[in-house]
């Protein structure tokens, strides 16, 4: 979204009904999601930027909030409500800007509540990406409701890596050197913090939990690539995406809804450029990858098995080829699916990406 977007729809977010107070407000609201199935309707984009906001700076009430989420949730939102709610994000969140002359990043939208059934790829497949030279924008947060599943942090951490604790300057400042931001919610946007107790109390995932698959902090161009579990899901990420003016997304039916790309079955993925999405279907068994997903365990076990990939060798090494290989290949750092996994087997054999997350942890211990 430009500037001169996001300083309209904050405009919009402050004038809409200014007569009211906030709870006032966020009746009407309410009753637009939660009048029952023949007399519910969608809200427009600006009433649905107006509704986060009030939510996020506690404007209504806790009442409002509760009965909000889970009748929206029953209702489902509408791409033009999902985009109102980027609107309100880029607005209230962070804001992480890329250097000048720094490559595009890839950013990376998963379920905040992490991953309890298959071990994540994703942290390794990011230290190869960084190799290459390809920025990686990840972020979450704690271990939150409904799944309560292990957190990016907490891999990074079981790697070596500390990454909670910046500010965002710091965040900023290493990204720009090194090319991985994690955007770690308690650190960085302690409002949207305020919603894991209601996630909790109604025990299911919000519209929020949509959002945060949705939603970067990075501004200017970038490479959006967000997981996704149902295909209705999918067509209204590209609708509202569309609407929010992201051009250059991938969404990919990922293991446990993440953007990681399973090696059991063929994965069903979709390029959309400009508002024309382009449905790609990629066999690992046509690539030499095709195995069983490997599954969780815990931090302990899985830190041994990464760092063996990071070698190429034990479980996790094949995953971690295809899904290096898969996103070398969307970032047009290969001319095709087979050269991206013969460069991510080159760095992993050669042990760069290992070398890649010792120089991470070294800027790490610089800052206090």
């Amino acid at each position: 979204m430009t500037t001169e977007r996001s300083n309209e729809f904050r405009q919009s977010i402050v004038t809409t009904c200014p007569e009211l107070s906030g709870r006032e407000r966020f009746k009407a609201h309410l009753r637009k999601v939660g009048s029952g199935e023949q007399t519910s309707r969608g809200m427009s984009r600006e009433e649905s930027a107006d509704a986060l906001h009030l939510i996020l700076t506690a404007q209504a009430s806790p009442a409002q909030i509760g009965a909000f989420l889970i009748a929206h949730r029953i209702r489902r939102p509408e791409p033009q409500e999902l985009a109102g709610m980027l609107d309100t994000y880029r607005v209230l969140g962070p804001k992480l800007k890329s250097a000048n002359g720094q490559k595009r990043p890839i950013c990376f939208g998963m379920p905040f509540d992490g991953r309890k059934r298959t071990a994540p790829i994703y942290p390794l497949t990011a230290l190869v990406l960084l190799n290459a030279g390809q920025p990686v924008v990840l972020q979450g947060g704690q271990r939150m409701p409904i799944k309560y599943g292990v957190t990016t942090e907490e891999l990074f951490k079981a790697l070596g890596l500390q990454l909670q604790g910046l500010s965002i300057a710091n965040l900023e400042a290493g990204f720009q050197q090194h090319g991985l931001a994690l955007i770690y919610q308690p650190d960085h946007f302690p409002l949207a913090e305020s919603l894991i107790s209601y996630r909790d109390d109604i025990g299911k995932r919000p519209p929020v939990a949509s959002l945060e698959l949705l939603w970067t902090a990075h501004q200017g161009k970038h490479l959006l690539v967000s997981g996704f579990v149902h295909p209705p899901t999918e067509e209204r990420a590209w609708k509202a995406l569309a609407l929010a003016g992201e051009t250059n997304l991938v969404t990919v039916k990922g293991l446990e809804g993440s953007t990681d790309l399973p090696i059991s079955r063929a994965c069903i993925t979709s390029r959309v450029q400009n508002g024309k999405p382009e449905r790609l279907i990629l066999h690992p068994r046509n690539h030499g990858c095709f195995s069983q997903d490997v599954e969780w365990s815990n931090l302990t076990e899985w830190s041994e098995q990464a760092m063996e990939a990071l070698h190429n060798r034990g479980p996790l090494s094949q995953p971690l080829l295809w899904n290096a290989g898969t996103y070398l290949w969307l970032a047009g750092l290969a001319d095709n699916l087979d050269e991206g996994i013969a460069h991510a087997e080159k760095c992993l054999q050669s042990g760069l990406a290992q070398t890649t997350l010792e120089q991470l942890i070294a800027w790490r211990e610089t800052i206090i």
